[in-house]
């Protein structure tokens, strides 16, 4: 087995997770919490078993690297070395409510904040779907080139809440301008949306944690799209842990990015 953390090794992970998180759906106790994360959300047997997949195989490369993940926290390898960022069920509710849309997320970071991820990769466990980025050599869906909207048409809106009541409201603008909106429960997939072509705006005015976002982001990126917060301000700065750091709006390209900010604009 290759030592080296690459999209291949990635993608091996992936085909791990496959084995056996979509089985788990269907478990009797799927809905029964474990425990509290350390993110403070709760976790499932799902979100466990797709953690322990993950890092059970990271170890194996048997080199340093500092692992963030949603339910455990911050785990070093060695000393420590290149971060590695783990969404391990990402739509946690969708999968425990039976929903058919959740994903892995994983990035690795040669540092500390968003500016230094050159890796990731995001896997559909259900369809099978991969989506990998590496930093300047293009983002790709099953192994086809991807490109974000080209043009400044605003078809579909998707987005996300912590608190819909009050979250909702300041966005309808936004959601104003399009022909369509979604809401799907995960970010990574979300920002794989855009990255394809297929989500014109991906917007979360609530403060999102690294781990959520770290895959698409590098997706996005490399596909020709923009990633910015609410107010279109640059988050290269953002550091790559489990506390909560920053909202979100994503585009797929500086136009639509204008007529997003634009709106955004308009609730405040």
């Amino acid at each position: 087995m290759t030592e080296i953390l690459g999209i291949e090794y990635l993608r091996e992970i992936g085909a791990r997770l496959r084995a056996v998180i979509p089985q788990l759906r269907f478990s009797s106790t799927v809905r029964e919490p474990l425990e509290v994360g350390a993110s403070g959300d709760k976790t499932f047997q799902i979100d466990r078993v797709a953690e322990d997949t993950v890092v059970s195989a990271l170890k194996e490369l048997r080199r340093p690297l500092t692992i963030v993940s949603e339910e455990m926290g911050v785990l070093n390898i060695g000393e420590g070395g290149d971060r590695v960022l783990i969404d391990p069920i990402d739509g946690s509710k969708n999968a425990v409510s039976g929903l058919p849309l959740f994903c892995t997320s994983i990035a690795v970071a040669a540092g500390e904040t968003v500016k230094e991820i050159y890796l990731s990769y995001i896997i559909n466990l259900l369809s099978g779907d991969e989506f990998w980025a590496e930093k300047g050599r293009g983002a790709y869906w099953n192994g086809q080139r991807l490109r974000a909207q080209t043009d400044d048409k605003v078809r579909v809106v998707v987005y996300e809440t912590q608190n819909p009541g009050r979250d909702i409201p300041g966005i309808l603008p936004l959601l104003s301008l399009s022909n369509r909106t979604r809401c799907f429960g995960s970010t990574a997939l979300d920002l794989a949306f855009v990255a394809s072509g297929a989500v014109s705006i991906y917007a979360n005015p609530s403060p999102s944690r690294s781990f959520d976002f770290a895959g698409g982001l590098l997706l996005v990126r490399e596909a020709g799209g923009i990633i910015t917060d609410t107010r279109g301000e640059d988050i290269d700065g953002v550091e790559l842990s489990i506390k909560k750091s920053t909202p979100l709006l994503v585009s797929g390209n500086e136009s639509l990015h204008k007529k997003a900010l634009e709106a955004e604009a308009l609730s405040e």
